[in-house]
């Protein structure tokens, strides 16, 4: 089995501030130069906005991708803002733009290379029952996974328990990927939410089994988030532990540092690598070199 390193470009790309920002050929120069396996890159100018990119332009990011031996492990939208891509939302006009803004998005994942494309299932809106937003979810989601299919790509449910209000748990995602019963559709988890929701991360590795592709890493303590991994009260042995455990082979990707202005990104990212890299180097050496169990 292979872990590998990704991480998001949030906190290189005005995602939640507008500053700092850079464009996607230096951040993945800089990703690259640090040593990551992989960059998560969400569908917003100034990076993966598909209706920005022209064919010449797509062609030119995955020769430099290709040149500097970085793929993209996934690409997910953008919520929020003008147009919003909840899938989850009474106007009929907006569910069908998410499944096209994704259909975009599953074309753009296998122009460069991407494995997977995250879902997020949305939000409910005042005056829509829970029951009813699910199902509107539910049928985009499994348009949504059709589409992909084509390209041999993965989707991933993400659950979001800081800013939604329909997937919030690892229950709910688990609940929506045998909903769909698609064999594309599986699942993933970001610490920051399970963190928010005072869960375990081990308990959601074991809850997702091999249906867990990759997971949003993100260190916390009592008062700051979306810290690098290692800075803040994680027990990370214990995670690595466990998905040694179960066979894990996807991307830890860190998705850190984008919900202030103000960071230094290039820090950000080198501080989580240098921390979570080692620490699973060294895990797979004791599971390697241990004598057998009697």
């Amino acid at each position: 089995m292979a872990i590998k390193f990704g991480y998001h470009t949030w906190s290189y790309s005005s995602f939640g501030s507008w500053v700092p920002a850079y464009t996607l050929d230096e951040t993945i120069k800089r990703l690259s130069r640090m040593g990551f396996d992989g960059i998560e890159l969400g569908a917003a100018a100034p990076h993966a906005y598909p209706p920005y990119l022209s064919p010449a332009r797509r062609r030119e990011v995955r020769s430099l991708l290709d040149d500097h031996g970085i793929e993209v492990s996934g690409i997910g939208p953008a919520p929020t803002g003008g147009p919003g891509f909840n899938p989850s939302s009474p106007l009929v006009e907006e569910r069908r733009a998410t499944v096209e803004h994704y259909r975009a998005i599953s074309e753009l994942c296998a122009e460069w290379g991407a494995g997977s494309l995250v879902y997020l299932p949305g939000w409910v809106i005042f005056g829509t029952r829970r029951r009813q937003a699910w199902a509107w979810s539910r049928e985009c989601l499994a348009e949504i996974a059709d589409d992909a299919a084509q390209y041999g790509l993965t989707v991933v449910i993400e659950p979001l328990a800081e800013n939604s209000n329909l997937c919030e748990s690892g229950e709910d995602a688990m609940e929506l990927m045998e909903d769909i019963e698609r064999s594309n559709v599986k699942v993933m988890f970001d610490c920051s939410h399970v963190r928010y929701r005072r869960e375990s991360l081990t308990d959601y590795v074991h809850l997702m089994g091999a249906d867990l592709r990759q997971i949003h890493i993100a260190d916390s303590t009592s008062t700051q988030v979306r810290l690098p991994a290692g800075q803040g009260d994680e027990d990370w042995e214990g995670l690595i532990d466990v998905l040694l455990d179960t066979g894990f082979d996807g991307y830890l990707t860190a998705e850190t540092g984008f919900h202030r202005r103000g960071i230094n990104p290039d820090q950000d990212a080198r501080t989580g690598l240098e921390f979570l890299k080692p620490l699973v180097a060294r895990k797979c050496a004791e599971r390697a070199g241990a004598s057998p169990r009697l």
